[in-house]
């Protein structure tokens, strides 16, 4: 079976629902919903691999230029959903059981707008990128694009992470 998550590309929110549902596909057995909102009005999506008691959160990419995380959280998925549906192990682990013992959230993306803009999915010439620019200017040090954390609103998520629980 060919891979679904590509490890070796600029990882943008649109490549991201694009595999969401393509491994949902693939794998019927994942639960895919949306935990909120962007500013700009992309949704957040979670994936649920599971039903066990056990209760794990995994989130990726608050601080946008660090989207390479939720390519690892994006293959983990993949690797999992393979591992589960052959019976084998993952880790050493076999997931089948673990599986059945633990309920795993995936919140991929938790910045989506920020991550299309330091992956060059948001293009210079839009209003967009043009506000982003804006709010660069109170923060000559971090190198613009590449270097933006923040969300569109110029936030940084991890300083006001919190902790839920994705129903």
């Amino acid at each position: 079976m060919e891979n679904i998550v590509q490890t070796n590309i600029s990882y943008t929110y649109e490549i991201l629902t694009k595999d969401i549902q393509e491994l949902k596909n693939t794998y019927p057995f994942l639960q895919i919903g949306t935990i909120g909102y962007t500013v700009l009005g992309k949704s957040i999506p979670y994936i649920r691999i599971g039903n066990g008691a056990k209760e794990v959160m995994y989130s990726a990419s608050f601080h946008a230029n660090e989207w390479i995380t939720t390519v690892v959280l994006m293959k983990f998925v993949e690797d999992f959903s393979k591992a589960y549906t052959q019976n084998t192990t993952i880790y050493d682990y076999r997931a089948q059981q673990i599986f059945e013992e633990t309920t795993i959230y995936i919140v991929p993306m938790v910045n989506p707008d920020g991550v299309d803009l330091v992956t060059g999915a948001v293009q210079p010439e839009t209003s967009i990128y043009q506000n982003y620019q804006y709010l660069a200017r109170n923060f000559p040090a971090i190198p613009f694009p590449s270097g933006w954390k923040a969300n569109f609103n110029g936030v940084d998520l991890k300083k006001h992470q919190l902790v839920c629980k994705v129903l």
